[in-house]
């Protein structure tokens, strides 16, 4: 469903105004980026080798500190987890900063997705004004020894349908949804939090001004969209509407195409054009959740791919340029390995 921007009933901000709601939202991100270290300054100080990614796999010898896993849940990632070691790569940006540098070659990868014309200075540019805009680095909570960050990653498949799942998944620190997966009149099966919506403009849905906006670009225009979203309006393309608060340009982060690359190559492959929208925020929770619980993925029990929130006309759907089948295959090992936990649904 699209939406466009009713420019009518509102007054386009001026220069200050915008300028003094980028720097409104930045001094907030410093401050809750302050209270974050002095809330771990003491963990920290009582960790060895922080340098580790994952710091439960060394034997910290002190007579006043216990071994510390770094992260509060049951169990935290190691190097136990075989398969998620072998195509994990912690070094990789999850999402696009005002520092991130994109290689020549990850560009060329990324226009081909959807037959981009612009060149790479144009693409520099646009990334440019995003954070001309936007903070220069996302909201993200970053891993504690004390904490653990409990993640739903809620699929639109059919076999949410009649699953009971929704109190199951909004107990979770971290519910993010798919697209424009509605909540409304199917909370028993979905529940009714979100704190992550998963778009790509095309298939924006309104947002409150809590929910933080992660955006898959798959071409400049994408880079492009929640800027002039935010300020002068989009007039193309009906997108959808981002609501101007300062909180709010706090909320958006933008998934790096490096990172999408990494998907389609390590992970993927290189099976299908690229990899759905849904698998890779699988791989993107892997990168910012302790715990990853996994719902609504997969086909039905006849093989098709559908909603559940629409009733399937065409039987034998596939996955378009996506590899679906190979994609349900790697969630499934993940979670033979307890990497993470797969709701199959009714």
């Amino acid at each position: 469903m699209f939406f466009k921007l009713d420019l009518s009933k509102r007054r386009l901000p001026d220069n200050e105004q915008l300028l003094y709601k980028i720097a409104q939202a930045r001094r907030m991100q410093n401050r809750n980026s302050l209270d974050e270290k002095l809330k771990d300054q003491t963990l920290q100080e009582k960790t060895i080798g922080g340098k580790n990614i994952f710091p439960q796999d060394q034997t910290a010898q002190d007579n006043n500190v216990q071994k510390k896993s770094p992260c509060g849940c049951q169990k935290c990632f190691s190097k136990d987890d075989k398969f998620l070691m072998s195509c994990f790569n912690p070094s990789i940006e999850p999402f696009l900063s005002a520092s991130s540098r994109l290689s020549l070659d990850v560009f060329m990868w990324w226009k081909r997705l959807q037959y981009e014309r612009r060149n790479f200075n144009y693409y520099k540019t646009a990334v440019a004004n995003l954070f001309a805009v936007f903070p220069p680095v996302p909201d993200l909570r970053k891993p504690s020894p004390g904490k653990c960050r409990t993640c739903a990653v809620v699929g639109n498949s059919v076999n949410l349908r009649g699953s009971g799942y929704g109190s199951l998944i909004d107990g979770h620190d971290i519910v993010i949804r798919m697209n424009g997966g509605p909540t409304t009149g199917y909370e028993k099966d979905v529940g009714t939090k979100t704190t992550h919506r998963v778009l790509y403009p095309e298939s924006a849905v309104d947002l409150d001004n809590s929910t933080h906006l992660i955006v898959f670009a798959f071409k400049i225009q994408d880079l492009e969209w929640p800027t002039k979203a935010l300020t002068t309006g989009f007039y193309t393309t009906a997108y959808m509407r981002i609501i101007d608060s300062a909180k709010t340009l706090l909320l958006v982060m933008v998934v790096n195409p490096a990172f999408m690359k990494y998907v389609h190559e390590i992970w993927m492959k290189r099976r299908g054009k690229y990899p759905s929208t849904g698998f890779m925020t699988l791989i993107l929770s892997l990168h910012i959740c302790d715990e990853v619980h996994v719902f609504g993925f997969g086909a039905d029990s006849n093989g098709n791919w559908s909603h559940y929130f629409e009733v399937l006309k065409k039987k034998n759907y596939r996955t378009g340029p996506h590899s679906g089948t190979n994609e349900y295959a790697i969630l499934k090992r993940l979670a033979s390995e307890q990497t993470v936990t797969l709701y199959k649904g009714s």
